[in-house]
Protein backbone atom coordinates (compact mmCIF):
# COMPACT_ATOMS: atom_id res chain seq x y z
CA UNK A 1 0.00 0.00 0.00
CA UNK A 2 1.57 3.44 -0.70
CA UNK A 3 1.47 6.59 1.20
CA UNK A 4 -0.35 8.18 -1.03
CA UNK A 5 -2.20 8.23 -4.53
CA UNK A 6 -2.62 10.95 -6.74
CA UNK A 7 -4.66 11.07 -9.82
CA UNK A 8 -3.37 12.87 -12.97
CA UNK A 9 -0.12 13.56 -14.24
CA UNK A 10 -0.20 16.78 -15.39
CA UNK A 11 2.17 19.41 -14.15
CA UNK A 12 0.09 19.62 -10.52
CA UNK A 13 -0.10 16.54 -9.74
CA UNK A 14 3.48 15.85 -10.79
CA UNK A 15 4.57 18.51 -8.90
CA UNK A 16 2.51 17.23 -6.23
CA UNK A 17 3.80 14.01 -6.22
CA UNK A 18 8.01 15.34 -6.13
CA UNK A 19 6.99 17.44 -3.26
CA UNK A 20 6.11 14.14 -1.66
CA UNK A 21 8.47 11.99 -2.70
CA UNK A 22 11.53 14.44 -1.61
CA UNK A 23 9.95 14.05 1.44
CA UNK A 24 10.40 10.09 1.43
CA UNK A 25 6.63 9.15 0.60
CA UNK A 26 5.36 6.36 -1.58
CA UNK A 27 3.36 7.30 -3.91
CA UNK A 28 1.58 6.15 -7.05
CA UNK A 29 0.58 8.48 -9.74
CA UNK A 30 -3.09 6.95 -11.88
CA UNK A 31 -3.54 9.06 -15.12
CA UNK A 32 -6.52 8.16 -17.52
CA UNK A 33 -4.23 9.23 -21.12
CA UNK A 34 -2.55 5.98 -22.35
CA UNK A 35 0.74 8.46 -23.73
CA UNK A 36 2.88 11.38 -21.95
CA UNK A 37 2.74 13.38 -25.12
CA UNK A 38 0.34 15.11 -27.08
CA UNK A 39 -0.47 17.92 -29.69
CA UNK A 40 -2.31 19.81 -27.00
CA UNK A 41 0.37 19.80 -24.20
CA UNK A 42 3.06 20.57 -27.35
CA UNK A 43 3.48 23.93 -28.87
CA UNK A 44 1.39 26.01 -30.22
CA UNK A 45 -1.69 25.09 -28.42
CA UNK A 46 -0.16 23.54 -25.37
CA UNK A 47 1.25 27.36 -24.84
CA UNK A 48 0.85 28.86 -20.82
CA UNK A 49 2.73 31.23 -18.80
CA UNK A 50 4.54 30.43 -15.47
CA UNK A 51 4.43 33.49 -13.53
CA UNK A 52 7.23 34.50 -11.57
CA UNK A 53 5.83 32.88 -8.39
CA UNK A 54 5.85 29.67 -10.14
CA UNK A 55 9.65 30.27 -11.59
CA UNK A 56 10.43 30.69 -7.98
CA UNK A 57 8.89 27.71 -6.94
CA UNK A 58 10.98 25.73 -9.89
CA UNK A 59 13.61 27.56 -8.34
CA UNK A 60 13.44 26.68 -5.17
CA UNK A 61 13.63 22.87 -5.80
CA UNK A 62 16.18 23.50 -7.94
CA UNK A 63 13.96 23.41 -10.79
CA UNK A 64 15.03 26.38 -12.49
CA UNK A 65 17.47 26.33 -15.19
CA UNK A 66 16.00 22.94 -16.42
CA UNK A 67 12.37 24.38 -16.72
CA UNK A 68 13.85 28.07 -18.37
CA UNK A 69 16.12 25.36 -21.10
CA UNK A 70 13.43 23.28 -21.42
CA UNK A 71 11.01 26.22 -22.30
CA UNK A 72 13.67 27.81 -24.62
CA UNK A 73 14.28 30.62 -22.34
CA UNK A 74 18.00 31.93 -21.58
CA UNK A 75 18.15 31.10 -17.60
CA UNK A 76 19.64 34.51 -17.11
CA UNK A 77 16.55 36.46 -18.68
CA UNK A 78 14.51 35.46 -15.52
CA UNK A 79 17.01 36.35 -12.97
CA UNK A 80 18.48 39.66 -11.39
CA UNK A 81 22.06 40.35 -12.10
CA UNK A 82 23.88 37.73 -9.30
CA UNK A 83 25.46 40.77 -8.39
CA UNK A 84 22.67 42.87 -7.76
CA UNK A 85 22.19 44.52 -4.27
CA UNK A 86 18.56 46.15 -4.97
CA UNK A 87 16.08 44.44 -7.62
CA UNK A 88 15.35 45.24 -10.55
CA UNK A 89 11.93 46.52 -11.79
CA UNK A 90 9.74 43.71 -13.05
CA UNK A 91 10.21 43.50 -16.89
CA UNK A 92 7.00 41.72 -17.85
CA UNK A 93 3.38 41.91 -17.14
CA UNK A 94 0.04 39.93 -17.67
CA UNK A 95 -3.14 41.62 -19.21
CA UNK A 96 -5.92 42.30 -18.19
CA UNK A 97 -9.59 41.27 -19.71
CA UNK A 98 -7.04 41.84 -23.52
CA UNK A 99 -5.67 44.97 -22.22
CA UNK A 100 -2.19 45.32 -22.27
CA UNK A 101 -0.45 47.33 -20.23
CA UNK A 102 3.36 48.44 -19.92
CA UNK A 103 5.64 46.97 -17.77
CA UNK A 104 7.27 50.24 -16.90
CA UNK A 105 4.41 51.81 -15.53
CA UNK A 106 5.11 49.34 -12.09
CA UNK A 107 6.10 51.39 -9.07
CA UNK A 108 8.59 48.75 -7.82
CA UNK A 109 9.22 50.54 -5.13
CA UNK A 110 5.73 49.67 -3.41
CA UNK A 111 6.71 46.26 -4.21
CA UNK A 112 7.45 44.95 -0.48
CA UNK A 113 10.11 42.66 0.62
CA UNK A 114 11.69 42.13 -2.28
CA UNK A 115 15.71 40.57 -3.16
CA UNK A 116 17.11 40.50 -6.41
CA UNK A 117 16.94 36.35 -7.03
CA UNK A 118 17.62 34.28 -10.00
CA UNK A 119 13.86 34.05 -10.44
CA UNK A 120 12.30 37.84 -11.03
CA UNK A 121 10.79 36.95 -13.72
CA UNK A 122 7.88 35.03 -15.14
CA UNK A 123 8.21 33.22 -18.91
CA UNK A 124 6.47 31.44 -21.54
CA UNK A 125 6.17 28.07 -21.66
CA UNK A 126 4.19 24.83 -22.60
CA UNK A 127 2.84 21.92 -20.94
CA UNK A 128 4.96 19.21 -22.88
CA UNK A 129 8.36 21.40 -21.07
CA UNK A 130 6.59 21.32 -18.02
CA UNK A 131 5.90 18.24 -18.09
CA UNK A 132 9.36 16.86 -19.58
CA UNK A 133 10.92 18.52 -16.36
CA UNK A 134 8.69 17.47 -13.57
CA UNK A 135 8.60 13.74 -15.22
CA UNK A 136 12.36 13.35 -15.10
CA UNK A 137 12.78 14.20 -11.28
CA UNK A 138 9.89 12.14 -10.51
CA UNK A 139 11.68 8.93 -12.10
CA UNK A 140 14.72 10.27 -10.49
CA UNK A 141 12.76 10.26 -6.95
CA UNK A 142 11.01 6.90 -7.72
CA UNK A 143 7.57 7.88 -8.33
CA UNK A 144 5.70 5.30 -9.87
CA UNK A 145 3.17 5.99 -13.27
CA UNK A 146 0.52 4.13 -14.20
CA UNK A 147 -1.00 5.21 -17.42
CA UNK A 148 -4.19 4.25 -18.99
CA UNK A 149 -5.90 4.06 -15.74
CA UNK A 150 -8.99 6.52 -15.39
CA UNK A 151 -10.15 6.48 -12.20
CA UNK A 152 -13.67 4.95 -11.88
CA UNK A 153 -14.20 4.65 -7.95
CA UNK A 154 -13.54 5.81 -4.88
CA UNK A 155 -13.65 4.42 -1.21
CA UNK A 156 -12.50 5.38 2.18
CA UNK A 157 -12.62 4.06 5.61
CA UNK A 158 -10.50 6.12 8.85
CA UNK A 159 -6.88 3.87 7.88
CA UNK A 160 -7.19 4.45 3.74
CA UNK A 161 -8.80 5.09 0.57
CA UNK A 162 -9.66 2.41 -2.00
CA UNK A 163 -9.58 3.72 -6.03
CA UNK A 164 -10.46 1.21 -8.71
CA UNK A 165 -8.26 2.81 -12.22
CA UNK A 166 -8.03 1.06 -15.43
CA UNK A 167 -9.84 -1.86 -14.07
CA UNK A 168 -6.99 -2.71 -10.98
CA UNK A 169 -7.45 -1.66 -7.33
CA UNK A 170 -5.25 0.11 -5.66
CA UNK A 171 -5.16 1.68 -1.68
CA UNK A 172 -3.34 4.33 -0.22
CA UNK A 173 -3.34 6.06 3.34
CA UNK A 174 -4.24 8.92 0.58
CA UNK A 175 -5.66 10.17 -2.58
CA UNK A 176 -5.20 13.43 -3.93
CA UNK A 177 -7.56 14.56 -7.70
CA UNK A 178 -5.10 16.59 -9.81
CA UNK A 179 -6.93 15.21 -12.65
CA UNK A 180 -8.57 18.06 -14.08
CA UNK A 181 -11.60 20.60 -14.41
CA UNK A 182 -13.58 17.05 -15.25
CA UNK A 183 -12.31 15.49 -11.98
CA UNK A 184 -13.84 12.03 -11.46
CA UNK A 185 -11.94 12.20 -7.96
CA UNK A 186 -14.21 15.21 -6.69
CA UNK A 187 -17.46 13.51 -8.05
CA UNK A 188 -16.92 10.00 -6.93
CA UNK A 189 -16.00 11.74 -3.17
CA UNK A 190 -18.94 13.69 -2.79
CA UNK A 191 -17.54 17.26 -2.92
CA UNK A 192 -19.70 20.74 -3.35
CA UNK A 193 -18.74 22.05 -6.59
CA UNK A 194 -20.05 26.33 -6.73
CA UNK A 195 -19.83 29.32 -8.92
CA UNK A 196 -21.36 30.78 -11.57
CA UNK A 197 -22.54 29.81 -15.56
CA UNK A 198 -20.95 31.00 -18.19
CA UNK A 199 -21.33 34.21 -20.53
CA UNK A 200 -19.20 32.64 -23.84
CA UNK A 201 -17.97 29.84 -25.57
CA UNK A 202 -14.41 30.29 -26.10
CA UNK A 203 -12.10 28.54 -28.61
CA UNK A 204 -8.38 27.50 -29.10
CA UNK A 205 -7.25 25.90 -32.76
CA UNK A 206 -3.92 25.53 -34.98
CA UNK A 207 -5.75 26.60 -38.65
CA UNK A 208 -4.21 27.49 -42.00
CA UNK A 209 -5.14 30.65 -42.50
CA UNK A 210 -5.99 31.51 -46.06
CA UNK A 211 -4.44 35.54 -45.62
CA UNK A 212 -3.43 35.88 -41.85
CA UNK A 213 -2.37 39.30 -42.67
CA UNK A 214 -6.22 39.95 -42.15
CA UNK A 215 -5.99 39.31 -38.13
CA UNK A 216 -3.40 41.40 -36.43
CA UNK A 217 -1.15 39.66 -34.04
CA UNK A 218 -2.21 40.30 -30.42
CA UNK A 219 -5.60 40.44 -28.04
CA UNK A 220 -8.06 42.23 -30.76
CA UNK A 221 -11.26 43.26 -28.50
CA UNK A 222 -14.25 44.27 -30.65
CA UNK A 223 -17.97 44.79 -30.42
CA UNK A 224 -18.52 41.12 -30.38
CA UNK A 225 -15.91 39.29 -28.58
CA UNK A 226 -12.51 38.80 -28.56
CA UNK A 227 -9.77 37.24 -30.72
CA UNK A 228 -5.99 36.37 -30.12
CA UNK A 229 -3.09 35.23 -32.69
CA UNK A 230 0.04 34.37 -31.55
CA UNK A 231 3.50 34.53 -33.67
CA UNK A 232 2.81 30.49 -33.07
CA UNK A 233 1.76 29.44 -36.13
CA UNK A 234 -2.07 29.06 -37.35
CA UNK A 235 -2.79 29.54 -33.46
CA UNK A 236 -5.97 31.14 -32.86
CA UNK A 237 -8.15 32.15 -29.68
CA UNK A 238 -11.67 33.30 -29.76
CA UNK A 239 -14.21 34.48 -27.23
CA UNK A 240 -17.91 34.49 -28.44
CA UNK A 241 -20.29 35.64 -26.18
CA UNK A 242 -23.19 33.56 -26.65
CA UNK A 243 -23.62 32.58 -23.07
CA UNK A 244 -22.04 29.47 -23.22
CA UNK A 245 -24.77 27.79 -25.19
CA UNK A 246 -22.55 26.04 -27.48
CA UNK A 247 -23.01 21.88 -27.44
CA UNK A 248 -19.49 21.22 -26.69
CA UNK A 249 -20.18 17.88 -27.35
CA UNK A 250 -20.62 18.89 -31.10
CA UNK A 251 -17.15 18.14 -33.34
CA UNK A 252 -15.73 21.77 -34.10
CA UNK A 253 -16.06 21.96 -38.37
CA UNK A 254 -13.80 24.18 -40.37
CA UNK A 255 -17.15 26.69 -40.87
CA UNK A 256 -18.34 27.09 -37.48
CA UNK A 257 -14.86 28.17 -36.32
CA UNK A 258 -14.88 30.36 -39.40
CA UNK A 259 -18.56 31.97 -39.19
CA UNK A 260 -17.16 32.72 -35.35
CA UNK A 261 -14.22 34.44 -36.49
CA UNK A 262 -15.67 36.41 -39.00
CA UNK A 263 -18.64 37.29 -36.58
CA UNK A 264 -15.89 38.72 -34.06
CA UNK A 265 -13.26 40.12 -36.23
CA UNK A 266 -15.45 41.84 -38.92
CA UNK A 267 -13.28 40.95 -42.15
CA UNK A 268 -13.71 37.87 -44.52
CA UNK A 269 -10.75 36.03 -43.31
CA UNK A 270 -10.83 32.62 -44.52
CA UNK A 271 -9.91 29.04 -43.13
CA UNK A 272 -8.37 26.76 -45.23
CA UNK A 273 -7.72 24.16 -42.68
CA UNK A 274 -8.27 23.66 -39.60
CA UNK A 275 -5.82 21.10 -37.59
CA UNK A 276 -6.72 20.88 -33.89
CA UNK A 277 -9.81 22.55 -32.29
CA UNK A 278 -11.39 22.23 -28.51
CA UNK A 279 -13.81 25.07 -27.04
CA UNK A 280 -14.26 25.75 -23.16
CA UNK A 281 -16.36 28.24 -21.30
CA UNK A 282 -15.62 30.46 -18.56
CA UNK A 283 -17.92 28.61 -16.05
CA UNK A 284 -16.32 29.85 -12.65
CA UNK A 285 -16.40 26.99 -9.97
CA UNK A 286 -14.93 26.27 -6.86
CA UNK A 287 -15.07 23.26 -3.99
CA UNK A 288 -16.14 24.35 -0.56
CA UNK A 289 -13.48 22.54 0.39
CA UNK A 290 -10.61 21.00 -0.52
CA UNK A 291 -10.42 17.90 1.59
CA UNK A 292 -13.19 14.93 2.66
CA UNK A 293 -11.66 12.68 5.01
CA UNK A 294 -8.73 10.93 2.93
CA UNK A 295 -9.05 12.64 -0.17
CA UNK A 296 -8.01 16.04 -1.19
CA UNK A 297 -8.06 18.08 -4.44
CA UNK A 298 -5.57 20.35 -6.08
CA UNK A 299 -5.04 22.04 -9.28
CA UNK A 300 -8.40 22.21 -11.73
CA UNK A 301 -9.84 19.58 -9.83
CA UNK A 302 -10.77 22.00 -7.11
CA UNK A 303 -11.32 25.09 -9.20
CA UNK A 304 -12.02 26.30 -12.86
CA UNK A 305 -12.26 29.52 -14.34
CA UNK A 306 -11.78 30.93 -17.82
CA UNK A 307 -7.96 31.00 -19.05
CA UNK A 308 -8.02 34.61 -19.44
CA UNK A 309 -4.31 35.91 -17.83
CA UNK A 310 -3.06 32.45 -17.85
CA UNK A 311 -3.82 32.05 -14.13
CA UNK A 312 -4.83 28.28 -13.77
CA UNK A 313 -1.41 26.68 -14.25
CA UNK A 314 0.44 28.53 -11.42
CA UNK A 315 -2.90 28.23 -9.00
CA UNK A 316 -2.27 24.11 -9.17
CA UNK A 317 1.11 24.77 -8.62
CA UNK A 318 0.63 26.90 -5.29
CA UNK A 319 -1.62 24.15 -4.24
CA UNK A 320 0.90 21.90 -4.87
CA UNK A 321 3.55 23.49 -2.54
CA UNK A 322 1.22 24.55 -0.06
CA UNK A 323 0.06 20.75 -0.16
CA UNK A 324 2.75 18.86 -0.66
CA UNK A 325 4.61 18.82 2.92
CA UNK A 326 1.51 19.57 5.21
CA UNK A 327 0.88 16.01 3.73
CA UNK A 328 3.37 14.29 4.08
CA UNK A 329 3.77 15.60 7.88
CA UNK A 330 0.77 14.01 8.16
CA UNK A 331 1.56 10.72 6.37
CA UNK A 332 5.13 10.49 8.60
CA UNK A 333 3.12 11.32 11.95
CA UNK A 334 4.93 14.26 13.13
CA UNK A 335 1.93 16.90 11.61
CA UNK A 336 1.10 19.50 14.67
CA UNK A 337 -3.01 19.49 14.65
CA UNK A 338 -4.55 21.05 11.95
CA UNK A 339 -1.66 21.21 9.60
CA UNK A 340 -3.63 19.60 6.79
CA UNK A 341 -6.85 21.39 7.30
CA UNK A 342 -4.37 24.96 7.00
CA UNK A 343 -4.46 23.40 3.51
CA UNK A 344 -7.85 24.85 2.36
CA UNK A 345 -7.68 27.53 5.04
CA UNK A 346 -4.57 29.17 3.12
CA UNK A 347 -5.68 27.80 -0.74
CA UNK A 348 -9.39 28.59 -0.65
CA UNK A 349 -8.93 32.40 -0.54
CA UNK A 350 -6.55 32.54 -3.00
CA UNK A 351 -8.83 30.31 -5.78
CA UNK A 352 -11.40 32.92 -4.83
CA UNK A 353 -9.60 35.25 -5.65
CA UNK A 354 -8.55 33.99 -9.10
CA UNK A 355 -11.70 33.24 -9.81
CA UNK A 356 -12.94 37.01 -9.35
CA UNK A 357 -10.15 38.46 -11.18
CA UNK A 358 -11.88 36.11 -13.67
CA UNK A 359 -14.75 37.37 -13.57
CA UNK A 360 -13.80 40.64 -13.55
CA UNK A 361 -12.45 40.19 -17.08
CA UNK A 362 -14.86 38.61 -18.67
CA UNK A 363 -17.68 41.51 -17.27
CA UNK A 364 -15.15 44.07 -18.78
CA UNK A 365 -15.25 42.15 -22.25
CA UNK A 366 -18.49 41.16 -22.60
CA UNK A 367 -20.31 43.18 -25.36
CA UNK A 368 -23.06 45.59 -24.89
CA UNK A 369 -23.58 49.60 -25.97
CA UNK A 370 -21.96 50.35 -22.90
CA UNK A 371 -19.29 48.03 -22.90
CA UNK A 372 -16.42 50.55 -24.98
CA UNK A 373 -17.07 53.30 -22.41
CA UNK A 374 -16.08 50.89 -19.56
CA UNK A 375 -13.38 49.49 -21.00
CA UNK A 376 -11.80 52.67 -21.52
CA UNK A 377 -12.72 53.88 -18.27
CA UNK A 378 -10.48 50.15 -17.52
CA UNK A 379 -7.75 50.90 -19.96
CA UNK A 380 -7.62 54.55 -18.20
CA UNK A 381 -7.74 52.86 -14.58
CA UNK A 382 -5.49 50.27 -15.41
CA UNK A 383 -2.33 52.25 -17.21
CA UNK A 384 -1.75 54.43 -13.83
CA UNK A 385 0.73 53.47 -12.47
CA UNK A 386 -1.16 52.61 -9.34
CA UNK A 387 -2.96 50.16 -11.40
CA UNK A 388 -0.37 48.92 -13.55
CA UNK A 389 0.86 47.57 -10.28
CA UNK A 390 -2.41 46.76 -9.02
CA UNK A 391 -2.43 44.23 -12.15
CA UNK A 392 1.72 42.96 -11.24
CA UNK A 393 0.46 42.01 -7.76
CA UNK A 394 -2.63 40.31 -8.29
CA UNK A 395 -1.14 38.19 -11.44
CA UNK A 396 2.78 38.04 -10.76
CA UNK A 397 2.21 34.74 -7.90
CA UNK A 398 4.54 37.05 -5.66
CA UNK A 399 2.89 38.92 -2.99
CA UNK A 400 -0.22 36.45 -1.53
CA UNK A 401 -0.05 37.16 2.06
CA UNK A 402 -1.69 34.15 4.28
CA UNK A 403 -3.40 35.19 7.22
CA UNK A 404 -0.93 33.31 9.87
CA UNK A 405 -2.21 35.04 13.11
CA UNK A 406 0.70 37.76 12.93
CA UNK A 407 1.07 41.30 12.94
CA UNK A 408 4.70 41.01 11.54
CA UNK A 409 4.12 42.19 7.94
CA UNK A 410 6.61 39.68 6.39
CA UNK A 411 4.73 36.50 7.44
CA UNK A 412 2.25 35.24 5.62
CA UNK A 413 4.37 36.30 2.50
CA UNK A 414 6.99 35.03 0.25
CA UNK A 415 10.27 34.42 1.84
CA UNK A 416 12.60 36.92 0.02
CA UNK A 417 15.74 35.33 -1.42
CA UNK A 418 18.11 36.39 1.07
CA UNK A 419 21.87 36.00 0.22
CA UNK A 420 24.72 35.39 2.75
CA UNK A 421 28.26 36.71 2.02
CA UNK A 422 29.91 33.45 0.59
CA UNK A 423 26.93 33.70 -2.40
CA UNK A 424 24.92 30.69 -0.86
CA UNK A 425 20.99 32.18 -1.05
CA UNK A 426 17.89 30.95 0.57
CA UNK A 427 16.64 28.61 -2.46
CA UNK A 428 19.87 26.96 -2.12
CA UNK A 429 18.74 26.13 1.34
CA UNK A 430 15.31 24.96 -0.21
CA UNK A 431 15.74 22.12 -2.59
CA UNK A 432 15.32 19.35 -0.76
CA UNK A 433 12.16 20.69 0.67
CA UNK A 434 12.73 21.17 4.37
CA UNK A 435 11.67 24.72 6.44
CA UNK A 436 14.83 27.17 6.54
CA UNK A 437 15.76 29.11 9.44
CA UNK A 438 18.20 32.01 9.02
CA UNK A 439 19.90 33.19 12.10
CA UNK A 440 21.21 36.79 11.43
CA UNK A 441 22.52 37.14 14.84
CA UNK A 442 26.39 36.98 15.97
CA UNK A 443 25.76 34.55 18.77
CA UNK A 444 23.57 32.38 16.46
CA UNK A 445 20.99 32.19 19.18
CA UNK A 446 19.01 29.37 17.38
CA UNK A 447 21.52 27.23 16.53
CA UNK A 448 20.87 24.81 19.35
CA UNK A 449 16.45 24.74 19.28
CA UNK A 450 16.86 24.15 15.36
CA UNK A 451 18.64 21.37 15.68
CA UNK A 452 15.80 19.55 17.38
CA UNK A 453 13.95 19.73 14.12
CA UNK A 454 16.92 17.88 12.42
CA UNK A 455 15.18 16.68 9.12
CA UNK A 456 12.27 19.54 9.34
CA UNK A 457 14.12 22.52 9.55
CA UNK A 458 17.45 23.33 7.92
CA UNK A 459 19.76 26.21 9.99
CA UNK A 460 21.67 29.09 8.34
CA UNK A 461 23.77 31.75 10.49
CA UNK A 462 25.58 34.66 8.97
CA UNK A 463 25.11 37.88 7.65
CA UNK A 464 23.29 38.78 4.59
CA UNK A 465 23.54 41.29 2.03
CA UNK A 466 20.46 42.76 3.02
CA UNK A 467 18.29 41.17 6.07
CA UNK A 468 15.72 43.60 5.97
CA UNK A 469 16.29 44.75 9.69
CA UNK A 470 15.64 41.42 10.91
CA UNK A 471 17.06 38.99 13.30
CA UNK A 472 16.01 35.67 12.35
CA UNK A 473 13.51 33.99 9.80
CA UNK A 474 12.03 30.63 10.08
CA UNK A 475 10.44 29.39 6.42
CA UNK A 476 8.00 26.91 6.21
CA UNK A 477 8.93 24.20 3.28
CA UNK A 478 6.51 26.09 0.92
CA UNK A 479 8.71 29.35 0.93
CA UNK A 480 6.15 31.41 3.61
CA UNK A 481 7.61 33.16 5.98
CA UNK A 482 6.34 31.27 9.16
CA UNK A 483 7.87 33.87 11.81
CA UNK A 484 10.30 36.65 11.72
CA UNK A 485 12.33 38.70 14.33
CA UNK A 486 13.13 42.30 14.18
CA UNK A 487 15.42 42.38 16.99
CA UNK A 488 17.61 39.86 18.65
CA UNK A 489 15.84 36.20 18.10
CA UNK A 490 13.80 35.04 20.74
CA UNK A 491 14.69 31.41 21.07
CA UNK A 492 10.86 31.24 23.27
CA UNK A 493 9.03 32.64 20.32
CA UNK A 494 10.92 30.60 17.69
CA UNK A 495 10.58 27.14 19.83
CA UNK A 496 6.44 27.82 19.83
CA UNK A 497 5.96 28.48 16.07
CA UNK A 498 8.52 25.63 15.41
CA UNK A 499 5.87 23.67 16.90
CA UNK A 500 3.01 24.86 15.65
CA UNK A 501 4.16 24.36 11.95
CA UNK A 502 6.90 21.55 12.35
CA UNK A 503 5.38 19.30 15.35
CA UNK A 504 6.52 18.44 18.65
CA UNK A 505 10.62 17.35 17.83
CA UNK A 506 10.15 14.18 19.97
CA UNK A 507 7.35 12.49 17.75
Amino acid sequence: MHDVIIAGAGPVGLFLANELALSGCSVLILERDQESSSSWKALPLGLRGLTAGSAEAFYRRGLLEAMAKASGVDPQNVGADPEAIEPPAPRGLSHFAGITLDAADIDAAALPFRLPSPAMEGFMTSLEAVGSVLSERAAALGVQIVRGAPVTAVTQDDEAVGVTAGGKEYRAHWLVGCDGGRSAVRELAGFDFVGTDPLFTGYVAQVTFADPRQLPLGFNLTLTGMYLRTPLEGHLGMMDFDGGTFDRSQPLTRDHLQTVLRRICGTDVTLNEVHLASSFTDRAMQVTTYRQGRVLLAGDAAHIHSPLGGQGLNLGIGDAVNLGWKLAATVHGYAPDGLLDSYTSERHPVGASVLDWSRAQVATMKPGPNAPALRQLVRDLMSTPDGTTHVYRKTSGLFNRYDLGSQQPLVGRSAPDFRFGDGTRLGDLMHQGQGVVLDFSTDRALQGAAQWWEGRIRYASGSVRNDLGLGAVLIRPDGVVAWASEHTPDRDAFEKVAVHWFGNPEN
